[in-house]
This record gives structure tokens, sequence and C-alpha cells, in this order.
């Protein structure tokens, strides 16, 4: 059994015992001490990934997505059913706080994606007197194939005063350039940026809240929510043995998704390579988020031959227009009898092909959302796109552009949150934590 940080090596202590350590360490943690204190909270973060967690760190729990690794989970992983997305703002000025709650969040996430409690105590294993930490709502159901990914946002690094608040702002990649205004934006400010976010998914809805609101519990004094989004129904494939999902307009969404088993276009397109920038982002990838609000009351009382036109796909087989199947690829150069092409030059699909983008792809793992009415007797419903990629300079930017100027779908959508976020790699080892490379 792992020794808690300053426990007696020689003797295994009771649980009351243990309650007490985990409390004291937890309060001088929010209380903003210095950078010995932060040395034991390390200590205590190691524990959770050593010994007898080790095992469910590496994912050889029934239903568990391993923790541990090159890459972060949660990208290539086969997207799950439910997403809880939520960006952070950092409320402390006090570095030291920061990566004390990093390395608390580390090892939660570890013992959340095994199944286990967010805390070394559990929900119900502590003091009557003492706040439990765990929240509890997860007690009995399993990991549900949970993947917990952080990113940080550029104003991590300078906040919209100028301010280099943790000393890291000579560290910003490059390609976490902020997003240019697109045609059509509607960009909510309340809505959109953050410092921090985490993308929690799983196969069951309470799994992936409750991971969220452990995290947050943990994080409080340090960081507040800005904002946060449910999601359910994948709109994208992410492996080979995943079908093609429907999004709410109905139509097969992310045929053409990078996988997670295309390795080469993985390293190509996903994957931030030596060299690209600052070392501690290499092994990571740039998200991108857009929460897409869909018209579709308007939508739906459009005529199915202009509904494929405008997606450029049949919207029973998703096959591209004078295709037969959904993998055929498009033919761009096909003209109809009436001399016109086949599939349209506004056509969805084809400007956000690989070949009109000079060969940039994204990995696509979006949700379907429906956030009750928007008080006009209408659904506020629509797409919460989510996509990685190696620098959204290159990929996501041009495409983006290319979609706002032209896509004959815009009459349909609304563009209201945006957000840019730099995914670190994986936590390698027991002495690892989510952004340790670019604190250190």
């Amino acid at each position: 059994m792992s020794t808690p940080a300053g426990g007696d090596a020689t003797s295994e202590p009771n649980d009351s015992q243990t309650g007490r350590r985990v409390s004291r360490r937890r309060a001088m943690t929010l209380a903003g001490v210095g950078a010995a204190g932060v040395a034991g909270v390390a200590a205590g973060a190691g524990a959770l990934l050593a010994g007898g967690d080790q095992a469910s760190a590496t994912g050889t729990a029934a239903g568990a997505v391993p923790f541990l690794g090159e890459h972060q989970a949660g990208v290539t992983t086969p997207a799950q059913d439910r997403l809880h997305f939520v960006a952070f703002d950092v409320v402390t000025k006090d570095r030291d706080r920061l990566v004390a709650m990093l390395q608390e969040w580390t090892a939660a996430a570890a013992r959340m994606t095994a199944g286990k409690d967010a805390g070394l105590i559990g929900a119900v294993g502590g003091m009557p007197e003492a706040p439990p930490d765990d929240t509890g709502e997860a007690l009995g159901l399993p990991p549900s194939q949970l993947t917990v990914t952080v990113g940080f946002g550029p104003s991590l690094f300078r906040d919209a005063r100028g301010r280099d608040r943790f000393g890291i702002a000579g560290r910003r990649p490059a390609a976490l350039a902020e997003l240019p205004h697109f045609a059509g934006d509607a960009l909510k400010p309340e809505l959109s940026g953050g410092d921090i976010c985490v993308q929690a998914c799983a196969n069951d809805p309470q799994v992936a809240v409750h991971a969220i609101r452990n995290l947050a519990r943990i994080g409080m004094g340090v960081v507040s929510v800005r904002w946060s989004q449910l999601g359910f129904g994948r709109t994208s494939s992410t492996s080979r043995d995943q079908a093609t999902p429907r999004n709410l307009f109905g139509f097969k969404d992310g045929t053409a998704n990078l996988k997670a088993e295309d390795a080469g276009l993985l390293r190509e397109q996903l994957w931030v390579q030596p060299g690209d920038g600052p070392d501690w982002m290499t092994g990571g990838s740039y998200l991108v988020t857009r929460k897409i609000r869909m018209l579709i009351e308007t939508w739906d009382r459009s005529p199915l031959a202009e509904q494929e036109m405008i997606t450029g796909r049949t919207k029973g087989s998703g096959a591209p227009l004078g295709r037969r199947d959904e993998f055929d690829e498009p033919d761009f150069a096909a003209k109809g009898d009436d001399g016109q092409p086949v599939i349209a030059e506004n056509a969805h699909v084809r400007l956000a092909h690989p070949d009109q983008n000079d060969g940039a792809r994204l990995l696509r793992r979006g949700y379907n959302f429906v956030d009750g009415s928007d008080g006009l007797g209408r659904l506020d419903a629509g797409l919460f796109f989510i996509a990685y990629q190696r620098d959204p300079r290159k990929q996501f930017v041009p495409i983006q552009t290319r979609l706002a100027r032209n896509d004959a779908m815009n009459e349909y959508l609304r563009h209201v949150s945006s957000g840019l976020f730099a995914c670190p790699p994986g936590v390698r080892d027991a002495a690892d934590w989510w952004g340790r490379a670019l604190f250190s």
C-alpha cells in the first residue's frame, strides 16, 4: 500500500489518521502554500498514480481507458456518447496554488477514469465532521470509458490586461494565436475563451458530470467556471470500428474524419511534432471549440433535395452526391444533365474537403446539444464542435474562413461560442502531471 505524503513508512495509518493527513494537505493547498507545500502536494499526487493505483492508471479496470500515455486520452479515443465540457478562469495570482491544483487534478482524474472516487478518502469513508473528498453521484457506476482532457487557453499566458500572471508568457506557442473573427460570427464573450479547459467524455452522462464537478470542487479558490456545455450523441467517429453518427440536421457527420488508425495522418495533421514550437507541447494537440446554434425549425421546412444540395451528400446513405457509398470519394468535377456541378460550388462537403484546403484535415469529436428553448418557441439546439489539430493557423482557420464566406449551410447556422486551447501531451508516469513541462 502506498504511503501518504508525510506518512510513516514503517506503519500503516488507519482511516481516521489518513483522513486527517489528507484534510491537512488539502487545506494547506487551498490556503496558498509556498514551494515546500507544493512539493508535498506533488508527492501526494504521485502516490495516487503509484503502487495500488498504477493498474487503474493504465486502464486495467473493466471499462476504463488508460490514463497514462504519450498523448492525452480523449483525443483519438473512440468517441464516447456523452460530453461535459467546461472552461475555467484562473482567479488566483499565486503560481504555486495553480501548480498544486493541476497536480491534484491529475491525481483525481487518474482515479476517476479508473472508476474510483476522486480522492483517497472517497464519498463515504471520511470523518462525519469533514466534507467528503468525492461528491458521490458516481458511486456504484463503472468507469464508462471516461476520459478527461485538459488544455490551456491564450489568456493563461497573458490575460486581457496584458499581464503575465504566472511567468509563462514567453512559453506561449505561436500556434496558440487568437482566432480571427469569421464572417457571420455572433460570439458571446461570456460563452467564449477561458484560461483552462477540461473535456470529460463518457458513455454515462453522470460519470462525465461527476468528473467535472469534482475538478471544479478541487479547484475552488483557484479557478472559477467561465462556461460549460453538456453534449449527447457524438457527431463524429474517431475509429474505423465506429459507425458514422448523425447530427441534428439528420445527416451523417464526420465521414471523412481523421481516425485513430491513421497513424501517418495523425503525425502529420494532429500531433505537435518536435520543432513545431516550445518543447512542452511536443506530443500534444491544439483544440478548437465552437458552439453552433442550428436553426432546426427552418431546416425542417426545407425540401429534401435542397438539404442534400446544401450538404453535398444524400441524407439516407451519406454518399456524396453522384456516388453510391458513404465512403466513396466525392467527384467535384462531375456535371449533371444541366451542365452544373453535381456537388454545388457552395456545398458544405466541397468547401470542407481536404482537396479544397491544401490537404488540411481535422480530428473532430463534437456533440449534439439541446439547451432548452430560446423563448420564442424554438429549440436552442445545435452542434458543439470540437476539433483537434497540429496547428490551427494552417488547419481550422483557413477551413473555417472558406466555410464562413461561402457555405450554403450558413443560412441555418449561428456561431455563438468559440475557444482555443493548447492541450499538452499525456501524463507519462507517477511523477508527471498536466502542465508539468510548461511550469517547470
